[in-house]
């Protein structure tokens, strides 16, 4: 069974997960079987940035580095190269799709409404209709209770390898006509061509590069504070499945602007001391 999952953290734990002999208890599996090169990562980000060309594009390439290119904590040459070659790892990802469809092989699609889940469903959708394989999928729930505890989730990437497994009981086969569906939203959202998708009320919109801006300046006041204390602070309490490297990338656009004063610069950018101007 190949696994498909849209954010490297995701990935990386159903690899591990892939990779654990099976064990049983009360009858459920604790592992998924298989093997992690059966795991397919498509980190497109594809709820940022302009989507009117193919997502292994050379644009599509620099936006993935641009993003995370404004978490390195140092100027570090070697991991610079590597997150240069990001968007080449993952059209590898999707040639490795593709041979594993043309296989025959059933795929299964975990899924969240983290807006770049949700896109990378719908974009992976406008691929299967063209083939007849299998295809399952496994949609995150709002939260699980866990020994009389409520536990949120907002995306796959919070999910821990040993608990992948716990969430087959989601799993529910997708319909070819389900598929064109999905595939068609998607056509819909390449036409709009907008720089950003979010969800709203479960629907993906195509909305305008500033639809997250009230965030920030919720929190930004004149009391100076550290980026990346800013930016922490926003995703932990407006948990909605969206990157650093966004609001990153909203802060330098005002600051280029005016709007934000850097009180205390650095060659790390979420390490230095910002203020809004109010």
């Amino acid at each position: 069974m190949v696994e498909i999952l849209f954010g490297e953290s995701s990935a990386g734990s159903m690899k591990a997960a892939k990779c654990e002999n099976v064990e049983y208890k009360n009858g459920q599996p604790l592992w998924i079987q298989g093997s992690s090169d059966e795991v397919i990562c498509l980190g497109f980000m594809l709820d940022m940035g302009y989507i009117g060309e193919v997502v292994d594009s050379q644009y599509r390439k620099d936006f993935i580095y641009s993003m995370y290119a404004k978490n390195q904590w140092e100027q570090d040459e070697e991991y610079d190269n590597e997150l240069k070659k990001l968007g080449d790892v993952y059209a590898g990802e999707l040639v490795r799709l593709i041979r594993f469809l043309e296989g025959g092989e059933p795929v299964r699609i975990w899924y969240s409404d983290a807006p770049y889940s949700r896109c990378g469903f719908y974009h992976v959708c406008s691929i299967l209709k063209n083939y007849p394989n299998e295809v399952t999928v496994v949609t995150q729930p709002e939260h699980v209770v866990k020994k009389n505890v409520i536990v949120s989730y907002h995306s796959w990437n919070e999910v821990a390898a040993e608990e992948f497994a716990g969430f087959l009981g989601n799993e529910r086969k997708l319909t070819s006509d389900e598929i064109r569906m999905y595939a068609e939203m998607w056509g819909e959202l390449v036409l709009e061509n907008a720089p950003l998708r979010a969800v709203v009320n479960g629907t993906v919109l195509s909305v305008s590069e500033d639809f997250y801006d009230f965030i920030i300046w919720n929190r930004l006041t004149e009391k100076p504070v550290k980026e990346c204390r800013l930016i922490g602070d926003i995703l932990g309490q407006v948990p909605i499945g969206i990157g650093d490297w966004w609001y990153a990338a909203r802060i330098e656009h005002f600051i280029r602007q005016g709007k934000i004063k850097v009180v205390e610069d650095s060659e790390n950018k979420y390490a230095r001391l910002i203020k809004g101007y109010l």
